[in-house]
């Protein structure tokens, strides 16, 4: 009786290894999957390629402080007396100088600035102080600080921590406000369009679409909420998509999904992919990690790939969203030793394609900012059609009048074959003055209108003299008797 029961153990514990064998072959064939982007590699810049001696702001406020485009990299920092970021050139590397000029002009901290995608002269910010304003910033270094904006936007009762230009619209900029209002403006006139009042908490981010044609809002009230801004309503809603009461994050993938990070009851980090046409149950939710930094998702439409920058991690992971299960693929971790304080993303117009760079990501320390290279390693070193899709350029794809009258448009792509050459500095015009600006007249304003007068003396006084020189003509014929 022993022997028997004792063989028939060993049998079993035969069967189930081998069931578990072929169990865990599934597994190891359906986790190895056909993707190009299965070995991206992250890797610092060297130390003399970092920009050192910046003091990264320290509001506790859960931005990026930190903006790239192919030209320039703007930074949020320390400042007394009012708020203020820095502007430098991509090239000026090295350490910033304590005296370099700074962007002026908040009077109180900024909150978040953002590049535009059609300009890429063209800087919008919001602070603290309620206002959010439109800066021109020169091809040089300048010699003294930028103190005067294009424009200002004044519409928001409490500071304004969110600001997003439209993808595809020219001058197009929305903002969000501690008041929960979301108000979108027409920067070329200085004019709210849309004004919508639909949340009843604190806004924690905003996201546009691909095409700008709807944007979605995370809000205190634990919403994700899917906006139509131009039929000015609430088009869809999913209430708890995580169900932490930490703050949440959501950004529209090309498809047309929403991607959310947030937390789980248990304080843990958690990822989702929605439909926001069925909101009711997820495409995909995986749980990461407990940790009490916001994840900050920055997204490549080209590539699929989403990169999660926690605030106070030392990783960034990254991940592709897929249409096949498990729908969203975790790819790799870049992992340093200091913590990020905020973290900028380059446009796919900025990377290195002669590297097979496919992003690049700015990692803010306390007292520096760190490019990451990612990049797909390749043998060869002709162009790589696979890894460059045509990607959004700088023209706008519609008008605001177009917009505002319900055109919808994708972005103008451009190629990456021959690397991208950034356009001249093109200014943006101001049609007419901020309607909502009550300020007084600024001194570049006043020296202008004593300009006009002087010339306008100038043309009297020589109409004067002319006159003068009439009467003086008609004296002398007078006098000398040929009247």
């Amino acid at each position: 009786m022993y022997i028997f029961i004792l063989s028939l153990c060993i049998w079993k514990d035969h069967v189930w290894r081998g069931q578990r064998g072929r169990h865990m072959g599934t597994m190891s064939r359906s986790i190895v999957r056909q993707s190009k982007f299965r070995h991206v590699f992250g890797q610092a810049v060297k130390t003399d390629q970092t920009y050192d001696d910046i003091r990264v702001s320290k509001v506790t406020w859960d931005s990026s402080f930190c903006a790239v485009n192919p030209k320039f990299l703007a930074v949020i920092v320390e400042s007394s007396g009012g708020g203020a970021f820095l502007v430098l050139l991509l090239s000026k590397v090295g350490r910033v100088d304590k005296n370099y000029p700074l962007v002026i002009g908040h009077s109180g901290p900024v909150l978040d600035i953002d590049w535009c995608p059609h300009n890429d002269n063209i800087l919008a910010s919001c602070s603290e102080d309620t206002t959010a304003m439109v800066w021109q910033i020169p091809d040089h270094t300048p010699s003294r600080p930028i103190s005067e904006p294009i424009v200002v936007l004044e519409g928001h009762s409490k500071r304004v921590g969110i600001i997003k230009w439209h993808p595809t619209a020219r001058n197009i900029l929305l903002t969000a406000g501690s008041d929960n209002l979301i108000i979108i403006w027409n920067v070329g006139t200085g004019e709210p369009l849309i004004t919508m009042d639909d949340h009843p908490d604190l806004i924690y981010n905003v996201s546009w679409n691909y095409n700008g044609s709807l944007f979605c809002t995370t809000c205190k009230d634990r919403r994700l909420r899917v906006c139509d801004p131009r039929k000015n309503e609430v088009v869809a809603e999913r209430l708890s998509p995580h169900e932490g009461i930490r703050p949440m994050r959501a950004i529209f993938t090309k498809e047309g999904n929403i991607f959310t990070t947030g937390f789980t009851r248990m304080s843990q980090r958690e990822l989702g992919l929605w439909d926001p046409t069925n909101f009711e149950e997820p495409i995909a939710l995986l749980e990461l990690d407990t940790s009490n930094g916001v994840l900050l998702p920055f997204y490549d439409p080209d590539t699929n790939i989403m990169y999660l920058s926690g605030k106070g991690d030392s990783s960034v992971r990254y991940f592709e969203i897929t249409e096949e299960p498990p729908y969203v693929h975790y790819i790799s971790t870049f992992s340093s030793k200091e913590p990020q304080r905020g973290m900028g993303f380059m446009p796919k117009r900025g990377v290195d394609v002669s590297k097979c760079e496919i992003a690049r990501l700015y990692k803010l320390h306390e007292r520096k900012c760190e490019p990451i290279m990612m990049t797909v390693p390749r043998k060869s070193d002709l162009f790589q059609d696979d890894l460059y899709p045509d990607t959004p350029g700088p023209e706008p794809a519609l008008e605001p009048e177009e917009w505002m009258d319900r055109r919808d448009a994708d972005p103008i792509l451009v190629s990456m074959r021959d690397g991208y050459v950034p356009p001249k500095s093109r200014e943006l015009k101001v049609a007419k003055k901020n309607v909502l600006d009550t300020r007084p007249a600024t001194r570049r304003s006043m020296s202008a209108k004593l300009v006009e007068e002087i010339q306008n003396l100038k043309a009297t006084v020589l109409s004067q003299e002319k006159r003068i020189c009439d009467l003086e003509n008609k004296l002398s014929k007078y006098t000398n008797g040929t009247v």
